[in-house]
This record gives structure tokens, sequence and C-alpha cells, in this order.
């Protein structure tokens, strides 16, 4: 069974870097980091659809990614497979994009709207993330995946620290 602390870390971990295929989709298409990101915030809004009363919001759509995310890591937390886990997380995630996005987020307009590719490229992305962060072997002196890397992020910006 692999260790509750590192699900969760890579749940948040997929969960907030497995929209970048999309974001980069309409980065290129648009040529525009405006639009790039109305996409992105489009695609959570959308999300929210999901949550009664059924509009789109974007608090309501982050909760709801936040919730599948948590859900589908807990599903591949139980389910991959030690040999080749980045392989079947990558698999797993294109399986839980075409059952979330190509067959149940097809009956709600706002998600219906999203290019189906990158919304299954996202999926793929979160599967290969998951598999690829919890399964990390720590460094020396790391507590979790990412942990060590906020804290030197926080301890470089720390107003602490006298500039030369």
């Amino acid at each position: 069974m692999r260790d509750r602390r590192r699900i969760t870390e890579a749940a948040l971990l997929a969960s907030v870097l497995s929209g970048a295929p999309s974001t980069l989709h309409s980065l290129f298409t648009t040529r525009s980091v405006k639009s790039a990101a109305r996409g992105t915030l489009d695609a959570t809004r959308a999300v929210g659809t999901l949550l009664p009363p059924g509009r789109p919001a974007l608090v309501k759509g982050a909760v709801a990614h936040l919730g599948i995310s948590f859900a589908m890591a807990e599903l591949l937390a139980r389910t991959l497979p030690e040999k080749h886990p980045i392989v079947w997380g990558a698999a797993a995630g294109l399986t839980m994009g075409l059952l979330n996005v190509a067959v149940i987020g097809r009956s709600f307009p706002s998600i219906r709207a999203l290019p189906i590719g990158p919304q299954l490229t996202d999926n793929v992305a979160f599967g290969v993330v998951f598999a690829t962060a919890v399964d990390a072997r720590p460094q020396r002196g790391d507590d979790g995946c990412w942990q060590a890397s906020v804290r030197g992020m926080a301890s470089a910006l720390s107003p602490s620290r006298t500039a030369p």
C-alpha cells in the first residue's frame, strides 16, 4: 500500500500540472496569453456545472476538479502496478478522460463546448504526473515529493535573507 501523504501530495501536484496540455494548446492556437488564461478559467468554470445548481462557476469548478482529482488519485494509488506505473498511469488517465470528458461531460453543455483532444491530454497528464510523483524516490532529507522544493523556494524568498 502506498503512503497516504505521498498519495495526497501526488494528487495535488497532478491536479495542478495536469491542465498544462490544454493551456499550451490554447496558447499555441490563439497565440495569446490572455486567451489561453481565459480558456483555462473557462474550463475550470465548466467543471463547476457538475455541482448543483449546474451553472458554470470558478470556485465550484476548482472544488469539483479537486474532488475528481482526489477520487481518481485514490483509484490510481490502489490499482497502479509497481511495474511500468507511468505507462499504466497514462493509460488510466486516458480511460478516465474518455469516461469523464467524452461520456459524462458530453451531458453538460459547458464541458461539451471544450475541445475534447486537449481535455483528454490533460487526463493523460494527470495519470503520468500522479504515477511519477507517488512512487518518486525521496532524496536525502526530502520528506515529500514536492515539500523540499517548496521549502527551498520559501527560504529563498524569505525577507530575513539579505541581498548581496
